[in-house]
């Protein structure tokens, strides 16, 4: 099962305040560890909603938003993206983030919608359309990767 676990946004991170030395250093050594495990896919920081956009959907037609975004709490400032055998694995990986003891955020835990879950409607043809988006999805990845080496 895959689960995407959201970092949510504090107001240090939405005012774009670096973490410190410690701090990155304790993120890493949980990285390592979920690496080691072999149970992370992908995962990153992002940048303050000051720097984004939002694109809004109102009557079949976009709108765009410049960030920054009013609820904090809401945003997100990073994530991960692991494979795991259940949701309370994926839980038990998200309460073993570094916190320090000030430190004061949530992490969201989200099971990703696998093709099994999208009923009749993903129809064979679908699927194959999918499968070939994916497979083009890694050879760009594996592309980007060479080309960064």
């Amino acid at each position: 099962m895959r689960v995407m676990m959201f970092m949510k946004a504090t107001e240090d991170s939405e005012a774009g305040v670096m973490p410190s030395e410690e701090a990155i250093a304790e993120m890493t050594r949980f990285n390592e560890e979920l690496v080691s495990a072999g149970v992370l896919l992908d995962g990153d920081g992002l940048h303050p909603s000051s720097k984004g956009a939002r694109v809004r959907f109102s009557g079949g037609r976009p709108t765009v938003v410049d960030g920054p975004f009013a609820e904090t709490k809401e945003l997100v400032a990073g994530y991960w993206v692991l494979q795991v055998k259940s949701r309370e694995e994926a839980i038990e990986w998200a309460k073993r983030c570094p916190a320090g003891a000030d430190a004061e955020f949530d992490i969201e835990v989200r099971p990703v919608l696998e093709a099994e879950d999208l009923g009749p409607g993903f129809t064979p043809e679908l699927r194959e359309r999918e499968e070939r988006m994916r497979e083009q999805e890694e050879r760009m990845r594996e592309g980007v990767t060479e080309r960064h080496s």
